[in-house]
């Protein structure tokens, strides 16, 4: 896996790209650029793993499914100001792959919030486009499914 191969290419296709060594550091950055906004966060265990949410209420309103399984909490998170969530994999190519069960997160990235946050581990990068979408068909959506 190449980190910087992939945020330069991800930064070519026209993403702005954060990094950070640490889990605690990417949710510092994420509290710091979010406050007294609407929050909607998708389907995400990486987002689940920063322990952002009871932070983010402090001083937004957010709106998650992991707290509040609903259609309307779902609704709510996809036309929030802000929207986070992970993607199944990466291509160091500088491809984003998702497969969404309800269509919740991908809406959610493309459609209504006026900044949208992908947090992503490095465990989710994949060498090419063909990795990647091997990597969401046969590791992200079969665990997605248990879940």
């Amino acid at each position: 896996m190449d980190t910087e191969r992939t945020i330069k290419n991800l930064e070519k296709n026209g993403f702005t790209v954060r990094y950070f060594e640490t889990a605690e550091a990417a949710a510092e950055y994420l509290l710091s650029q979010l406050h007294g906004r609407t929050v909607g966060i998708g389907g995400s265990v990486t987002i689940g793993q920063l322990a952002l949410y009871d932070r983010l209420c402090a001083d937004n309103t957010v709106y998650w499914h992991g707290v509040c399984n609903t259609e309307e909490t779902k609704k709510c998170a996809a036309q929030a100001q802000v929207y986070l969530t992970s993607a199944n994999a990466i291509a160091e190519t500088g491809e984003i792959v998702n497969i969404d069960g309800f269509g919740n997160r991908v809406a959610g990235t493309i459609y209504g919030p006026e900044r949208v946050f992908l947090v992503v581990g490095r465990n989710k990068i994949a060498q090419d486009l063909t990795g990647a979408i091997d990597r969401a068909r046969n590791i992200a959506a079969p665990k997605n499914a248990q879940r």
